[in-house]
């Protein structure tokens, strides 16, 4: 689908209204994986952050939205999802702060016009093979196909970042062991492992994975969250997808 009829777009509302959101009526849509890893990221006010295929600009909005005065770059190999990720940085009063590059993450011409940072981030296509659905951005944001593999986004990510900064990845959980991998092999080790848990007592089904530029500690597997209770959001969910709130730690 192409984005220039604009006026196949939607607005929609993230983190109960703080965040306001363009994005095409079908295919290609942000929602609960890309709130909770914005809420995985440990950025503090006046750090520099990427986000790797930032489609639309989700998750580094909900990023913004609840740690105030970062300067973000983030890539984006879609003209069309890249003017919107623009346009929803402008309709949320943070055009200033964002950089929106158009490339492949993985292009070395692309990562030499990015600073030193200190977080980076993605929702990386996540399955190598199989049949990607028929709409092209959305096959595009789902399987890796002929564009970089998860080891190739991985290293891609790490690359810039300051000794001691965090690369985040939201994945199936059925990937937690290649992807932990991959961050050691970026040399980005004390893995933090965090699961979300459709209920209390149910196999995860998403993981969110943080590894440490040249960290030295031991990995972790964090408690998780359990997003579902009885008809509706745990407790603990509530305050991260309406609340704004950071994952917890522990």
């Amino acid at each position: 689908m192409s984005l220039a009829a604009a006026e196949e777009l939607a607005e929609d509302r993230l983190l109960d209204g703080r965040v306001r959101l363009l994005q095409p009526r079908q295919g290609l849509r942000a929602g609960l994986d890309a709130v909770l890893l914005a809420a995985g990221i440990r950025a503090r006010p006046g750090q520099t952050v990427l986000e790797g295929g930032c489609g639309s600009g989700a998750v580094f909005l909900c990023l913004m939205a609840r740690v105030p005065g970062l300067r973000v770059f983030a890539v984006e190999r879609e003209p069309a999802l890249a003017a919107l990720a623009r346009r929803n940085a402008a309709l949320n009063g943070v055009a200033a702060q964002v950089t929106v590059l158009e490339g492949d993450i993985a292009d070395p011409a692309l990562r030499r016009a990015l600073p030193r940072l200190d977080h980076s981030f993605a929702n990386p296509p996540y399955w190598p093979d199989g049949s990607p659905p028929p709409e092209a951005m959305r096959a595009g944001a789902t399987h890796a196909g002929a564009g970089p593999d998860l080891a190739a986004w991985t290293r891609a990510l790490a690359a810039p970042l300051e000794r001691r900064g965090s690369l985040s990845l939201i994945l199936p959980a059925a990937r937690f062991a290649e992807a932990a991998a991959a961050l050691r092999a970026a040399r980005c080790a004390e893995v933090v492992l965090t699961p979300f848990w459709p209920r209390a007592g149910q196999a995860a089904r998403r993981v969110l994975l943080r590894g440490h530029r040249l960290g030295r500690g031991p990995d972790q597997i964090q408690a998780g969250l359990v997003l579902h209770e009885g008809d509706g959001w745990s407790a603990a969910a509530e305050a991260v997808l309406r609340g704004g709130g950071a994952l917890p730690e522990h």
